[in-house]
This record gives structure tokens, C-alpha cells and sequence, in this order.
């Protein structure tokens, strides 16, 4: 379709500017395209090649209380159509995050979303408290897919039973929006949705990376150090539609779609099956500007499917 047929076709629709908001739980972004967290570092990072104003939201790189060294190299290596990664959730802390991080995101008209895990729930509440006091912090997002240290290891976001108990005690510790990032690494994901929901979750993110490993054939050995990582990419990408599709039909609170999303298309995708919102993850290392590209691409689909407002396509999925 040529840009005057486009046009045309847009304005004959009424659709010229489509809207593009989306409500998340309270949170209004001016767009449904955020960042995925653990891939766009803390905002700064990306900033000469992205103007953060233009994002729905920058969701940064997972904190703990303390700060974290992460896993031993390698811990990252390229797949077919994705990648795997071991990073062992590396990053500065919250308390160096307020101080040194958070006063540049705050000159931004974008909703900031902080990625939160613990290795315990006592950790996940300070976690919470911490972040729901600082100036600038407008959401939170709960990382949990970790391994429980109280509870023999099990991993949070895989026990119905211990996910629970976590969100009910970091729901009391924070009045900010709680979104629960889920794991794709269980047997029924609509399950995990709908005990987040019942457990105070405003929303639900997902999926996560996929559990996965690769060898080197030469050596009989595992690249990556920690032996197993995350996979990741467009190799992922009609799994996690797949499950977005199966929570958006489970609960009634809003769904945040991810996992390979590359392009405006990818992110269409999720949105048609019913995430209200999007988060780019491993693309941003491909192309820094991809989010930009993703939100100028949903403007166009829209206008040329003579669209008025993004919320009409969301969940509209014809089966």
C-alpha cells in the first residue's frame, strides 16, 4: 500500500491519529510499548539513541536490596533466532539506584517501572517498601522467578502456594501498581495468573525467559558457566503468544505481553491476543531504536486498518 493510499484510507477511517494510550493498572502510558527489564539497563544507558519520552514506559534492570556481581562469564551466548542468557541478575542495589540512577529518569514524562526480586519474601517486602518511597517510582514490576532460599530453593513463580504468600505480603507494602512478571516454566500458566490476581497483583507481565541450555560439541561441555540460562528471542516468540493468549482468556486484570518481540508486527500479535501492553526485550541489543520503530509501526497498522483507538484491537482476536 503506497503512503497516499495510507493517508487516505486514514483519514477517510477518521483514523489519521489513532489514540495510542493504554491504562495499566492505574498507570496512563501514552503508548502500550515499554522496555522489558535486564535489557534496556537503567534508561540512561539507551538514551542517545532513544528519546524516552516517546516510550508508554522504561522498565529497568532487576533490583535486589544489595547489590549483586552476577554469574561468572560466559553468560551469554547467541541461538538460532534468540539468545541464552546466565547474568545471574547482576545489578547495583536499590539504594545506589535512588541515589545515582533515579534522578535522570525523573526528567522524563514516562512512567517508570522498577523490577524488584528477593531470595527471600522478607527481601521482596524491604524491596518494596524502599522503592515505594522514592520520588519517581510509578510502578513496580515483581521478578518471580527466583529461587526461594526459606523454602528448599523452590522457585517463587513455580509453587502456587509460596507465589501467594509473596504477593499478599509485598501487596501490603506498597500502594504503587504491582505487576507480577510470570514464569513460563510451569504447567498451566493460567493458573499462576489467576493466583497472582486473587493474591492482589493489579497486572501481570509474561512471559520470562524459557529455561534452556546449549553445549559445545568440542569439548562436551556447557557454554554458559552457570550451565543452564534463559532463552530468549524470536524463537520464544509464539510460545509466550500462546500463553499471553491462555491468561488474557484467566483473569481480569491487565496483561503485559513480551518475549521476541522484534517488530511492530511481533508486538501486534500480542496485543490482538489480548496484552494491553508490550515489553521489547532482546531486539533492543539488535537495534538500540527498535522500540521507537515498534510504536511508529502500531500507529501506521492502525491507520491503515482504520483503527480510531488501540484499546479496539486489543483482545480481539477472532477464534
Amino acid at each position: 500500500m503506497g503512503m497516499k493510499e495510507t493517508e487516505a484510507r486514514g483519514q477517510k477511517a477518521g483514523t489519521k491519529n489513532p489514540r495510542l494510550s493504554v491504562n495499566i493498572a492505574g498507570l496512563k502510558l501514552k503508548n502500550p510499548v515499554m522496555t522489558a527489564s535486564g535489557t534496556f539497563g537503567y534508561g540512561e544507558e539507551y538514551s542517545e539513541f532513544v528519546d524516552l519520552n516517546k516510550l508508554g514506559a522504561i522498565v529497568v534492570k532487576g533490583l535486589s536490596i544489595t547489590p549483586r556481581m552476577g554469574n561468572p562469564a560466559p553468560r551469554i551466548i547467541e541461538t538460532p533466532a534468540g539468545m541464552l542468557n546466565a547474568i545471574g541478575l547482576q545489578n547495583i542495589g536499590i539504594t545506589t539506584f535512588i541515589k545515582e540512577k533515579l534522578p535522570f529518569l525523573r526528567q522524563f514524562k514516562t512512567p517508570v517501572i522498577v523490577n524488584f526480586f528477593g531470595d527471600t519474601v522478607n527481601e521482596y517486602v524491604q524491596a518494596a517498601e524502599k522503592l515505594s518511597a522514592a520520588d519517581g517510582v510509578h510502578g513496580l514490576e515483581m521478578n518471580i522467578s527466583c529461587p526461594n532460599k526459606q523454602a528448599g530453593w523452590r522457585v517463587f513463580g513455580t509453587d502456587p502456594k509460596i507465589m501467594s504468600e509473596v504477593i499478599r505480603d509485598v501487596r501490603k507494602a506498597t500502594n504503587l501498581p504491582l505487576i507480577v512478571k510470570l514464569s513460563p516454566n510451569v504447567t498451566d500458566i493460567s493458573l499462576m495468573a489467576r493466583v497472582a490476581e486473587e493474591s492482589g497483583a493489579d497486572s501481570v507481565s509474561l512471559i520470562n525467559t524459557i529455561t534452556a541450555m546449549s553445549v559445545d560439541i568440542k569439548k562436551r561441555k556447557p557454554i554458559l558457566a552457570n550451565i543452564t540460562g534463559g532463552l530468549s528471542g524470536p524463537a520464544i516468540k509464539p510460545v509466550a503468544v500462546r500463553m499471553v493468549w491462555e491468561v488474557y482468556k484467566a483473569v481480569k486484570i491487565p496483561v503485559i505481553g513480551m518475549g521476541g518481540i522484534m517488530t511492530a508486527n511481533d508486538a501486534l500479535e500480542f496485543l490482538i491476543t489480548g496484552a494491553r501492553a508490550v515489553a521489547v526485550g532482546t531486539a533492543n541489543f539488535v537495534n538500540p531504536m527498535a522500540t521507537l520503530e515498534i510504536i511508529q509501526g502500531i500507529e501506521r497498522y492502525l491507520i491503515e486498518e482504520g483503527f480510531s483507538d488501540i484499546n479496539d484491537i486489543i483482545g480481539s482476536l477472532k477464534v
